[in-house]
C-alpha cells in the first residue's frame, strides 16, 4: 500500500470530561491536543467544538479561536472541520465556517439517520446539494462519512452530478448506535461497494476500535483514532491522551511495513491544494 494517512479526531460532540478526564473541550485544549498528535504522526485533525457545558457547538468564533491557536503552533497538518457537531441546528449554521474559514477538508455525511436510537441525524438531499456545492466553491475536499453501505450508494449518485468532485475521499464508520455494527465483515462489505477511483479510511467504535483499525491497515486503507470514537487503549484502561492512539498506530503500521504520510504527502495523496 501506500503511506498510511491518520486522522486524530481528538474530540467528538457527545463524550465528556466524566467519561475520560483527559477528554479536550475548550478551544485551548482542542488545539493542544491536535499539536501533540501531529507531532505523533497525525496528518489530519477532525475537528469538533463544545460549549461551556461540554455538549457539542457548531459556534463559528470556536472554529476560528481554534483554528488560530493551531497554526499559531506552526502545525501545518490537514485541518478537517465537521459540519455535523450540533444537532437540531440550522442548515446555515452547519455551513458558516466552511465559507468563512476554507479548511483543507470538512466532514460530508452521506445520508440521514436515526442516530444513537433517540434522534435523526438530519442529511436530506437538498442539504447535501448545497453542502457539497459549496465546498466545490470554496476549494474543501469533502470527506464523505458512511455510516452504513447506502451512504455510498448516495455519495456515488452526488459524484455522478459532478456535486462531489472525484477523486472522492470516504471514511467508513462503524459502531455508531442507528448504523452498522463494527464488524470486519461489515468493513469488507463497505469496502468492497466503494468506487474503484477514490481513497478510504475507517474506524470502529469503542471495543471494534482494534478490530478496525487493524483489519482497514490490512486492507490498505487509512485510519482515523481518537477520544471521539474510544477513550480506553485497551479494556478497563482509559487513553491519557489522543497521541496515544496516534502513537500506538504508528507501531502497528511499523510491523505492517508501512510508512506514515506527513500532512504534506496526504494532501498529494488526496489531491488537495495546501492553503495558506
Amino acid at each position: 500500500m501506500s503511506k498510511l494517512i491518520i486522522t486524530a479526531a481528538v474530540t467528538g460532540a457527545f463524550g465528556t470530561k466524566s467519561q475520560n478526564e483527559n477528554h479536550p473541550v475548550t478551544p485551548k485544549e482542542i488545539a493542544e491536543e491536535v499539536y501533540r498528535c501531529w507531532q505523533a504522526g497525525a496528518a489530519i485533525a477532525h475537528l469538533h467544538m463544545r460549549k461551556e457545558d461540554q455538549t457539542g457547538s457548531m459556534d463559528l468564533e470556536r472554529f476560528e479561536e481554534t483554528v488560530k491557536l493551531i497554526r499559531a503552533k506552526g502545525c501545518d497538518i490537514i485541518l478537517n472541520l465537521t459540519t455535523s457537531g450540533e444537532l437540531g441546528t440550522t442548515e446555515e449554521r452547519r455551513m458558516a465556517h466552511l465559507i468563512k474559514l476554507e479548511p483543507e477538508m470538512a466532514s460530508y455525511d452521506c445520508g440521514t439517520m436515526n442516530w444513537m436510537h433517540t434522534t435523526i441525524f438530519d442529511n436530506n438531499p437538498k442539504f447535501l446539494e448545497k453542502l457539497g456545492k459549496t465546498m466545490i466553491e470554496h476549494d474543501i475536499k469533502p470527506e464523505i462519512e458512511c455510516f452504513d453501505v447506502s451512504m455510498i450508494e448516495n455519495a456515488k449518485y452526488y459524484i455522478s452530478k459532478g456535486i462531489i468532485k472525484e477523486p472522492a475521499h470516504f471514511q467508513i464508520c462503524l459502531g455508531a448506535p442507528g448504523g452498522l455494527p463494527a464488524t470486519v465483515d461489515h468493513l469488507l462489505y463497505m469496502k468492497n461497494n466503494l468506487p474503484k477511483n477514490c481513497t478510504w479510511s475507517a474506524f470502529g467504535i469503542g471495543s471494534g476500535h482494534m478490530p478496525i483499525l487493524l483489519a482497514t491497515m490490512a486492507l490498505g486503507g487509512h485510519i482515523r483514532v481518537g477520544f471521539e470514537d474510544n477513550f480506553y487503549l485497551k479494556k478497563g484502561v482509559k487513553a491519557t491522551s489522543n497521541a496515544e492512539f496516534v502513537e500506538r498506530t504508528v507501531r502497528v503500521a511499523k510491523e505492517f511495513g508501512v510508512e506514515i504520510a506527513t500532512p504534506d504527502e496526504a494532501r498529494v495523496m488526496l489531491g488537495i491544494t495546501k492553503k495558506a
